[in-house]
């Protein structure tokens, strides 16, 4: 294994000063070495954002940026990397730093078998070189070097993907919550709120605590459409059910989410859907990949909501205030949308669903047509 000490030292000496990304949960121990030591280090919206945000500053520094990612962000960023950095457009150069999620033969969730699969073959596909990150240290640093010789000598980006387990853990400065409420306390008061609604869900925790409360509650999940991977369009999905239904549709999303695709916040104000309800748990991190800090903590996403036509929003940072609003929440038309405040983290021993995505979809298509 390496460690992200020194693995970023190889960087800093290949000067490498820039970094920006979106978290993952196979890079989280590297970029909680990042978030507390570099001093140029920002985490992007959506991994289209990073390769935009990267080339900026390679054009006004003339230096080398580093992106980080999952690779399920490759889609986010195909646009960005064939039409902006590619050595037929704009040759800009950086280095792509991607955790390789559903990496074949390695056992992992369904979201990312698929994505594992291709992930060379999209790279080969975009022309862009690649290699994997060996787990000593000084074969680490042969890789680099070759990594720096082909991004200098083609001025186009070069990606190196990383395996489950390559680096060391790192336990990176924690933030601190102003708020009294886990998420999974939240929800609790939200699924009693909600009744017999239809529920999407967005990838990552707050899909498996909702699995983990229906079954302690002994309740059907066929109601719950648990949206696994997609980042960012859980609330799409819900908005293009509440179009076609005449009851009530809950999105519930997180904050990183909600900042991924946030343009989808402005189509659904304009819908003036009447039964959509927007129910976005905020803790300020991205929660499910390491706990990194997200622009959320710093901004108001309900008067966000609101500004893009949202009919009704609320606000609750506790239970007293959570209580109230989901009341004026259940009884206004939408679209409409609660911001719940809560402390980032969960239990160590919160399971994941035990249904495939096709028996979750099977049985959720059969709800909605009763």
């Amino acid at each position: 294994m390496i460690s992200p000490e020194a693995f970023y030292t190889l960087l800093v000496e290949h000067e490498v000063d820039f970094f920006t990304g979106v978290p993952d949960s196979l890079l989280k121990d590297f970029c909680g070495y990042v978030q507390d030591h570099a001093a140029h280090h920002l985490i992007a919206a959506n991994e289209g954002n990073a390769v935009g945000v990267a080339s900026g500053y390679h054009l006004a520094s003339g230096k080398i940026p580093l992106v980080y990612m999952q690779n399920s962000g490759q889609g986010n960023a195909i646009n960005p990397l064939l039409s902006l950095t590619d050595s037929e457009v704009y040759s800009i150069p950086m280095l792509l730093i991607v955790g390789w999620r559903g990496e074949p033969g390695v056992s992992d969730e369904p979201q990312h078998v698929k994505q594992g699969k291709v992930t060379s073959a999209v790279f080969d596909a975009m022309g862009i070189s690649y290699a994997v990150l060996p787990e000593d240290i000084k074969e680490a640093q042969a890789c680099l070097d070759t990594a720096f010789l082909v991004i200098k000598e083609k001025q186009m980006p070069y990606a190196i993907l990383v395996r489950n387990g390559t680096f060391d853990a790192y336990s990176n400065i924690a933030n601190p919550s102003e708020h009294s409420l886990s998420r999974e306390e939240a929800l609790r008061f939200v699924v009693d709120a909600v009744g017999d609604a239809v529920v999407v869900s967005t990838t990552g925790k707050t899909s498996r605590e909702l699995f983990e409360l229906r079954e302690e509650r002994k309740e059907s999940h066929a109601r719950d459409f648990l949206t696994v991977g997609s980042m960012g369009h859980a609330s799409s999905i819900a908005l293009g059910i509440a179009l076609e239904l005449n009851k009530e549709v809950y999105c519930f999303d997180g904050d990183g989410a909600f900042l991924m695709h946030m343009g989808s916040v402005a189509v659904i104000g304009s819908q003036s859907c009447k039964n959509f309800k927007h129910v976005v748990f905020n803790n300020g991190v991205h929660d499910s990949v390491g706990g990194q800090p997200t622009a959320a903590s710093d901004l108001s996403l309900a008067s966000i909501a609101k500004d893009c036509g949202y009919a009704q929003v609320f606000t609750a940072t506790d239970e007293k205030s959570l209580k109230a609003a989901l009341g004026k929440l259940a009884s206004c038309e939408g679209p409409a949308l609660l911001e719940v405040g809560i402390t980032p983290g969960a239990r160590k021993d919160l399971g994941r669903p035990t249904t495939s995505p096709q028996e979750n979809k099977k049985a959720f298509m059969e709800f909605l047509q009763k």
